[in-house]
């Protein structure tokens, strides 16, 4: 599989829908429980400062996204925060590698000097491992910061990478 990560355009805004839904469907990862409509979905990644797609190159089929947007404002609007989505179907295939090495990139092109993660769920090991095999830092824990879908609470882990 010979996987490009490519700025988003609207033709692949079907796709990156039911990819971002399907992650809020599990509800293990993402803090939104509403899932997106074509409406919805379409005003959210327009609002971004940046969405990169993972897409297949012979074929084109979107297996992955993420979204960058500013973390804080004013004096702390020089961190941004970012969230990636792999299709079920496609995990497993280092295409969130892809996507978060994309996303440092943009980071830095767009002017952030810190990428920051806020919330990731500590069970979340396949995401933790990779952040911190690419440098990031953990920030410390916050017990209980994320309400499963089942409705148990499991921690929360901030990390951060300089630009």
């Amino acid at each position: 599989m010979n996987i490009v990560v490519r700025k988003y355009t609207e033709k692949y805004l079907k796709e990156m829908i039911r990819i971002w839904n399907e992650v809020v469907e599990e509800g293990i990862a993402f803090p939104q429980e509403e899932c997106l409509t074509i409406e919805t979905g379409e005003e959210f990644f327009a609002s971004q400062t940046y969405c990169g797609v993972a897409v297949e190159a012979s074929s084109a089929a979107v297996c992955g996204l993420y979204i960058l947007h500013p973390n804080n404002v004013g004096r702390c609007g020089h961190i941004c925060n970012a969230s990636y989505a792999v299709s079920r179907d496609a995990r497993g295939q280092h295409i969130g590698e892809k996507l978060v090495m994309d996303c440092l990139m943009q980071g830095k092109e767009h002017g952030f000097g810190v990428l920051q993660f806020n919330a990731v769920v500590s069970s979340n090991l396949h995401a933790r491992h990779l952040y911190e095999r690419l440098g990031f830092i953990q920030l410390g824990t916050i017990p209980k910061g994320f309400r499963m879908k089942d409705g148990h609470y499991e921690d929360i882990c901030p990390y951060y990478h300089e630009l």
